[in-house]
C-alpha cells in the first residue's frame, strides 16, 4: 500500500496513508476536517464518506425534516403537537 490522494469534485481534499493494514485519510480541506485521522478499509470506503459528508452539509440531517407548518420536526418530537 502506498499513499494516495483523494479528490472530491475535481479538487483534493485529503490523502490516505497507510497505517497497520488499512488507510488513515489525513484532510486538508476543512470541508472533510471531521474525517481527519479516521481509517478506511478501502478508498472507496474514504470516497464515500467524503461524499456523505459533503450531502449531508448542502441537505442536513435526514432527522430533521420540515413539517408541514414549517417547524422542525426531530425524532424526539415526532407524534407531538
Amino acid at each position: 500500500m502506498s499513499k494516495q490522494t483523494i479528490e472530491f469534485a475535481g479538487e483534493a481534499v485529503g490523502a490516505l496513508m497507510p497505517d497497520n493494514g488499512q488507510l488513515r485519510f489525513v484532510a486538508v480541506k476543512y470541508s472533510v476536517w471531521p474525517l481527519d485521522g479516521r481509517l478506511f478499509a478501502t478508498p472507496e470506503d474514504a470516497r464515500k464518506a467524503i461524499a456523505t459528508l459533503h450531502v449531508l452539509r448542502q441537505w442536513g440531517p435526514p432527522s430533521a425534516t420540515p413539517s408541514p407548518a414549517g417547524r422542525i420536526i426531530g425524532p424526539s418530537l415526532q407524534g407531538s403537537a
